[in-house]
């Protein structure tokens, strides 16, 4: 196996052109992944988690679009911050009970605030329509997890 090093870094306007930045006019699911820790305790609940206990929760943002002209649904970052200030800056190292609406902690009522949250912070910042939420998964542990669709928030 050999390997080639590059000579000539590619250069726009040069190397190529802005209109050829986009490749393709499909659309594309880009998606980041967050960890949080957290603690809560669930009510009406005959079981270890009736009692307050902690997770590592994992939380996956699915966002759907059509590319720019750069070839890019949104930026990486954009989805970072808007899901750290909306969601997990508020959540993290909290106690669920206290900090979220009043609900029963559980990851399945815990996914529609999120989603909620970050749609909302798509609308504010004038990226939706064109970028959808489309999933978000929210494990509690490794193997468990709740998941809510953009298909099941507009049914609702």
């Amino acid at each position: 196996m050999s390997y080639n090093i590059p000579t000539k870094v590619q250069i726009l306007g040069q190397d190529i052109r802005p209109d050829q930045l986009k490749y393709h006019h499909k659309e594309v699911l880009v998606s980041k992944e967050f960890t949080f820790d957290s603690a809560h305790h669930l009510h009406c609940y005959e079981g270890k988690c009736k009692n307050m206990h902690g997770h590592t929760y994992k939380l996956q943002v699915v966002m759907k679009g059509k590319v720019d002209e750069r070839g890019l649904v949104i930026d990486f970052a954009d989805i970072k911050r808007i899901t750290k200030e909306r969601v997990v800056d508020r959540l993290d190292h909290q106690y669920l009970n206290e900090v979220l609406p009043p609900m029963n902690t559980t990851a399945e009522n815990m996914i529609v605030w999120m989603y909620e949250q970050i749609h909302e912070g798509l609308v504010q910042e004038g990226l939706h329509p064109a970028v959808q939420l489309e999933e978000l998964r929210l494990w509690e542990t490794p193997t468990s997890y709740a998941a809510i669709t953009r298909s099941m928030m507009e049914d609702s």
